[in-house]
């Protein structure tokens, strides 16, 4: 038998801890002490005066919300203005992203459009009404005084500018209504307060099923259009939205059905591993279909029967994760794993203005009282994701992910041919899970493939920007994608969408697991999915990092001169990490190609949209272990080897956070990059790896490891045994992940 390479393994066991110095000098601001003081003294004025104007009932126990933006220059984490919030009687609740001209930027320089932080401040309105009054009067040596030059404007949230756009029929409309209230504070008194409120408008909630995420509440409401100004003067609303309909990605490709089915012998064999714990949430299986084989069918008691629609969307996307795209003239493969197939849909969507949260609370009752590692979902919210607000399904679902230990593919949606100045070709909630990977599609499973032009297109809220992470493919009308019928399981039926492509996806997950065991957790498998993509000559707001592999030998088999190793490793907040990048001793003949994936699941703040995630990894990269900046006179030789940009196309260390914050990088859990470089510039590489923690947008002091999973490949085309020459440098340390089963790797994906 021919000696196979598989992927190595335990690159974590090469890792060290390292110490990196780093900072900078005083921090130049824009304003001085008394020109922030004559800014924002008419602000606070006026501030004060709004709120003091507001109904008694909608202000719970006197609280009210006002806003901070802060000046461009200060959205570091290490610039939250928490000093002087502490002196006034604030707190910070929220924040969301804003463009704003600042009217003065530091060093002379001329204002210019940027990105910056608007803070949700909390507080009593006395608190308000005592700083606006006092504030001429201050001192910039007085406790928390100094920050004021830090911020842009201070003012009032209009209740007018809470409601999101919505048609008024005439007709009551449910609304969803996102507050400022963490489940504990809600659950004690807040939540009785604002029924309260409700009340003396003559509305009536029922507040059956809410949601928490991070600092947010997420209630159902029905009332008038007339009435939802007066309801959104209620100071801890932070937004009010028409309530979405739900979106079951209907087939973009339908059948007639009265054309000839082409029929399919079924597999007689159970699936290659048995303990595989996968979910999809869709729309049924019927109980005697011949799917029911590998998949368990579930459904709440009391639904309404499952429409055709609905059995004919769930087989379809059932069908997919065990077979992916059906060739008629192949035998179907072997199933990777069972699957458990829960019907969340109780009728067809739009019927009924409340599912969208009656299907959302079905899920998270299911994720909460099952452990699941693969979970698919192609359905949501009918609506492109909001660069300023976190949807419920979106902060739900993130939460859950945050630890890694599940992967879980989501359609992107099927509008990329709508509207694109109105943006609403953009990728559907909530495919915008940062801890997910969001799948499109694109049109042929072979060859100059292109996006499907139905795939919903990016880019994703920052963090989070490449939405899609991946496409795969999920049909055309020359080139539909085919699974089993709903009616005759032995028949196949041509369908198409993101719906497919995104369950097809997943099922290569499976695949790795299936055949590599625990060596491979969730996160791992991910990073290699993104890894070993196909990159196209695209762009990446169309199809992210690519079209996932054609077949499981792309992602865990080496050619001689390639080698590729994974990392599962732990890091602690504010430390550096070295991951040496594994090479034969000596120097390398020819040009080398590097590519790396590094990923990491994190919790979210949902009330931060832009400062979303809690942690960041920054990685510096050294090539060269002997080359070393010049030292000046006095100075003390330097402790690291000079970096180059390796993620990115500039080089961070010239970069203000306001370009980190736009080119959205420094908070992405997930980077990838393939630089090219003469083998003789090698010299012991490696990635320095730094952990930044923050909650709520500022600097996370606590004591805390994040999971981590880095894949590297190095490919030297002159070096035709550089996968054994590294085999036997690092013969203790590194691991091949061999199969735990025998399979024919060759067998490309159907």
């Amino acid at each position: 038998m021919a000696k196979i390479n598989f992927l190595l393994g335990k690159g974590e066991r090469l890792t060290e801890d390292v110490k990196v110095i780093s900072g900078g000098g005083p921090k130049a601001a824009p304003y001085t002490f008394s020109e922030a003081k004559s800014r924002l003294q008419p602000m606070l004025l006026q501030v004060a005066e709004k709120i003091a104007d507001l109904p008694d009932d909608a202000c719970p126990n006197d609280y009210a919300v006002a806003t901070i933006t802060l000046n461009p220059e200060y959205i570091a984490k290490s610039y939250h203005p928490a000093e002087l919030l502490r002196a006034v009687g604030l707190e910070a609740v929220g924040s969301k992203p804003r463009q704003v001209i600042p009217a003065k930027r530091s060093k002379g320089r001329e204002p210019e459009n940027a990105l910056t932080t608007e803070l949700f401040v909390y507080g009593k309105r006395q608190a308000f009404r005592k700083w606006a009054t006092e504030f001429s009067g201050w001192s910039e040596y007085q406790d928390g005084a100094a920050q004021i030059v830090e911020i842009e404007e201070i003012s009032f949230p209009e209740p007018s500018g809470k409601i999101k756009d919505f048609e008024d029929d005439g007709n009551k409309i449910v609304f969803e209504v996102v507050l400022h209230m963490n489940e504990a504070i809600s659950e004690s008194f807040q939540l009785a307060n604002f029924r309260k409120y409700l009340n003396t408008l003559n509305i009536n909630p029922g507040f059956e099923r809410r949601f928490y995420a991070g600092g947010l509440c997420f209630l159902e409401i029905e009332t008038s259009a007339v009435l939802a100004e007066q309801v959104a003067e209620y100071s801890l609303i932070r937004v009010m939205r028409k309530m979405p309909e739900l979106r079951l990605l209907r087939p973009t490709i339908r059948s007639a059905g009265t054309e000839k089915r082409v029929s399919i012998n079924l597999p007689e064999v159970g699936p290659v591993d048995a303990n595989i714990k996968v979910a999809i949430f869709d729309g049924g299986i019927p109980p005697d279909h011949e799917l029911c084989e590998w998949a368990t069918p579930y459904e709440y008691p009391g639904m309404l029967p499952a429409s055709d629609e609905l059995l004919a969307h769930g087989v379809g996307v059932t069908s997919a994760f065990l077979f992916g795209h059906i060739d008629p003239k192949s035998a179907l493969s072997q199933p990777y794993s069972y699957v458990d197939h829960y019907r969340v849909l109780d009728d067809t969507p739009g019927q009924n203005p409340y599912e969208l949260y009656e299907v959302l609370n079905r899920i998270e009752n299911i994720l909460t009282t099952n452990r699941y590692e693969f979970i698919n979902l192609s359905l949501g919210p009918c609506v492109p994701i909001d660069d300023d607000e976190v949807h419920a399904w979106t902060a739900v679902l993130d939460a859950y992910l945050a630890d890694g230990e599940t992967l879980a593919t989501i359609a992107v949606g099927n509008d990329g041919e709508g509207d694109p100045l109105i943006r609403a070709n953009r990728v559907q909630v909530p495919s915008d899970c940062v801890n997910a990977i969001a799948v499109g599609a694109c049109d042929v499973p072979d060859a100059n493939w292109q996006r499907a032009p139905y795939s919903s297109v990016g880019p994703g809220r920052s963090p989070g920007l490449i939405k899609p992470d991946l496409v795969d493919f999920g049909g055309s009308i020359q080139r539909p994608f085919l699974t089993l019928d709903h009616i005759d399981g032995s028949k196949l039926t041509p369908t198409g969408g993101t719906s497919f492509s995104s369950p097809a996806t997943l099922r290569l997950g499976a695949g790795v697991r299936a055949h590599f065991g625990n060596s491979l957790n969730a996160l791992a498998i991910k990073t290699l999915l993104i890894h070993s993509a196909e990159r196209a000559d695209l762009p990446m707001f169309e199809v992210g990092w690519g079209r996932i592999a054609r077949q499981l030998d792309d992602i865990v088999v080496c050619e001689d001169h390639v080698m590729r190793v994974v990392f599962q490793g732990s890091i602690n907040a504010s430390k550096y990490v070295r991951v040496p990048i594994p090479l034969p001793p000596g120097v390398l003949s020819g040009m080398v190609n590097i590519k790396a994936t590094l990923c990491y699941a994190t919790d979210v703040d949902p009330h931060h949209p832009g400062n979303y995630t809690r942690s960041g990894l920054e990685v510096t990269f050294r090539p060269n272990k002997d080359t070393r900046r010049k030292v000046n006179k006095g100075e003390n030789e330097p402790m690291h080897a000079i970096s180059k940009t390796f993620f990115g196309n500039a080089s961070k260390a010239a970069q203000t956070e306001d370009e980190l914050r736009r080119d959205a990088w420094k908070w992405e859990n997930c980077v990838h990059a393939v630089n090219k470089f003469r083998g003789s510039s090698l010299n012991e590489p490696v990635f320095d790896i730094h952990y930044n923690a923050r909650a709520e947008g500022h600097n996370d002091t606590k004591n805390q490891q994040l999971q981590y999973a880095l894949v590297i490949t190095v490919e030297a085309p002159k070096v035709t045994d550089l996968y054994d020459q590294v085999v036997r440098r690092y013969a203790t340390q590194l691991e091949q992940l061999q199969p735990v089963i025998d399979i024919p790797l060759k067998v490309r994906r159907p």
